[in-house]
């Protein structure tokens, strides 16, 4: 596969990932409305319990968000993959604890 294919394929990645994340915040704002809409019909002037839901989804919103915008989206170079092959098939008396790849820790 060529660098182009490969370049391809990763935007895909990363498009299809920002439109789930554009997706789970309609969802989430449907979802706090209707619940709210409840807790209103209901309820009114009690406890507000959505905000028990409305936060767990919002959490999930923030690492679905960090997937598609985070820091950790950026392209890994094929000497990036062979640092880590060489890493992980590298024995361990051969392995550095200075450099932080010791596998006890």
């Amino acid at each position: 596969m060529n660098d182009d294919e490969e370049l391809r394929r990763e935007a895909r990645k990363r498009l299809r990932a920002r439109a789930s994340f554009w997706t789970y915040m309609g969802v989430w704002a449907a979802v706090s409305i209707l619940l709210t809409a409840i807790w209103f019909l209901t309820s009114p002037g009690v406890y507000f319990w959505p905000v028990w839901p409305i936060f767990g989804m919002g959490v999930a919103a923030l690492f679905v968000g960090l997937d598609a915008y985070g820091p950790g989206r950026r392209y890994h170079t094929e000497s990036d993959v062979d640092a880590e092959v060489e890493r992980m098939t590298r024995r361990p008396s051969q392995r550095d604890p200075s450099r932080g790849d010791d596998p006890t820790l």
